[in-house]
């Protein structure tokens, strides 16, 4: 039996209602949460004890959406200028993908995911794409998380834009891991089918995908209508919307996730509510593609569940939930939008979207999972229930996480890491991307 006790920090444990817990302890067990009590019971527990002295303790943090391998663009200089989304694709993201072996999708999981546990994000839903390398990427894609000790929801990118035969990979792809998902039913690595958009997916290929899917039960990632050629695309070759479309072939429901959903209008975004279909809104990454901003504030007044992902801008959810408010302030050109509804992406939606597909993940509560992180935080002011928003907006955002836990096991504590070596790690990987680069 393996425990652990956290002793002497602030526990905030994200329950409805909040409970902001001062002079009380946490005691993890065989990787869950055991009890949240006062400290003076925990005298006499056996545990490794943590100590938490000016820190607060709270879940680790969710990304809704990601790209792993993603991380192997970081300094490419080579993709040449592009002044539209079509061509932000064609230039850099399309060749990058082409590019990728075996090797290069284990490593740019490694190196991302060494950056999420610096953040203290402990579960992420993935979007993989390689089409020179497709057999086997996601097994080597969940060795490298089972390595980290991360969570993570992994699916391979089905497109037509490499032929037919990297799109019936593709979807082999995606039925070996999802078949293998559901034969362990592990809490730590789950699997969904993914698709790259809409523009890209020919109706035969959105048919066999539908049907395939179906028959393991499983949900959809997909981009949705990221930028306007996606609209534009798919009205003029099949007469239809995007979500539409994609829920004329069955593809929508609440284990699906719809990442962007920038530029849909009133009747998808009811067909969204309707369905119960997650859509993930990436702020930095539209702004850094020139897409749009997604109508946040409109999608929850439709009760769409929206939830919070990085799109592989940053490994940091805080970073990405503050961002979330100033596109909302500054597309609205109003100060007061945003605030409580983009807090809300980060600490209660991605949990629900979370629990769609793992059990019990995002709160510090008797039987949870044990992911949990400890943040350097001395408050400046008052942190109680009623203004801990501002307190994760504007204090704990730009702290540093000292310890990362996930599932009872120690991934990070006082900012180093303890199951791998990140020096040898990012010395194979500037090997590898730099043989990439070459082929790029």
């Amino acid at each position: 039996m393996t425990r652990v006790l956290i002793k002497n920090g602030t526990i905030v444990t994200l329950e409805e209602p909040n409970r902001i817990l001062a002079g009380h302890a946490l005691l993890i067990e065989d990787g869950l949460i055991k009890a949240v009590f006062p400290q003076k019971f925990a005298r006499n527990i056996r545990a490794r004890m943590i100590d938490a002295s000016g820190k607060v303790v709270m879940p680790g943090f969710i990304n809704a959406h990601m790209h792993f391998y993603s991380s192997f663009a970081r300094g490419l200089t080579r993709s040449g200028p592009s002044g539209s989304f079509p061509e932000v694709l064609r230039n850099l993201w399309w060749r990058l993908d082409r590019s990728l072996t075996l090797d290069d999708c284990y490593y740019s999981t490694l190196t991302a995911g060494l950056e999420a546990i610096r953040h203290g994000t402990t579960t992420i839903f993935d979007h993989h794409s390689s089409p020179h390398a497709i057999k086997g990427s996601l097994g080597k894609i969940a060795k490298a998380i089972r390595l980290l000790g991360l969570r993570a929801c992994l699916c391979y990118e089905v497109s037509d834009r490499d032929g037919e035969k990297a799109a019936r990979e593709g979807i082999e792809e995606n039925l070996r891991f999802l078949e293998e998902c559901r034969r362990h039913d592990q809490n730590q690595l789950k699997a969904l089918f993914g698709l790259h958009a809409s523009f890209t997916l020919e109706e035969a290929t959105l048919r066999r995908c539908a049907g395939e899917a179906e028959k393991l039960q499983a949900g959809f990632h997909i981009h949705c209508a990221e930028d306007s050629s996606d609209q534009e695309t798919t009205q003029s070759r099949f007469g239809k919307r995007v979500v539409q479309r994609l829920h004329d072939h069955g593809l929508l429901g609440p284990k699906s996730l719809c990442a962007h959903a920038v530029h849909i209008d009133d009747s998808e975004w009811d067909l969204l509510a309707q369905s119960r279909t997650a859509v993930v809104h990436n702020p930095q990454s539209n702004m850094n593609n020139a897409v749009g901003t997604m109508d946040l504030l409109k999608a929850l007044r439709k009760n769409v569940l929206v939830g919070l992902g990085t799109d592989a801008m940053t490994g940091n959810m805080r970073e990405e939930m503050r961002s979330a408010i100033w596109a909302q302030r500054l597309s609205r050109r109003d100060p007061g939008a945003g605030f409580a509804e983009a807090a809300e992406l980060l600490i209660k939606s991605n949990r629900r979207i979370a629990e769609r597909h793992f059990q019990k993940v995002g709160l510090l509560k008797e039987g949870w999972a044990a992911d949990v992180v400890l943040i350097d935080y001395f408050p400046p002011t008052v942190m109680e229930q009623s203004n801990f928003y501002g307190h994760l907006v504007f204090g704990l955002a730009q702290a540093t996480v000292d310890t990362t836990i996930v599932a009872g096991r120690v991934l990070m504590r006082n900012k180093r890491l303890g199951l791998v070596d990140e020096e040898q790690i990012c010395r194979r990987s500037r090997k590898l991307s730099s043989a990439l680069w070459k082929r790029f």
